[in-house]
């Protein structure tokens, strides 16, 4: 079956065209390891989905990071409480 141009309107030039590329990698779907020589354009749902998992993967890593800092400030403040009652005067 022939591939069609979305831009020419005429069969894909293949090596000729400079959309044409080697994706090396992993499917973001199904986990296969992939190797194909296709159009940058009929890639684009691909990595538009490894994009979309990348991006969620940060999100995760800055909430957890973010915990993390909500977690130690809480003890620093607490610590600074504790120095703070022990430092008043007693009567």
């Amino acid at each position: 079956m022939k591939k069609l141009c979305p831009f020419i309107n005429e069969e894909c030039r293949e090596q000729g065209c400079s959309l044409w590329g080697n994706l090396i990698g992993q499917h973001p779907q199904t986990g296969e390891q992939i190797s194909q020589w296709e159009c940058a354009i009929n890639l684009i749902p691909v990595l538009l989905v490894e994009n979309a998992q990348q991006a969620r993967q940060v999100g995760a890593a800055i909430e957890s990071f973010r915990n993390e800092v909500v977690s130690d400030n809480t003890k620093v403040l607490q610590l600074v409480a504790e120095s703070a009652m022990q430092a008043l005067p007693r009567n």
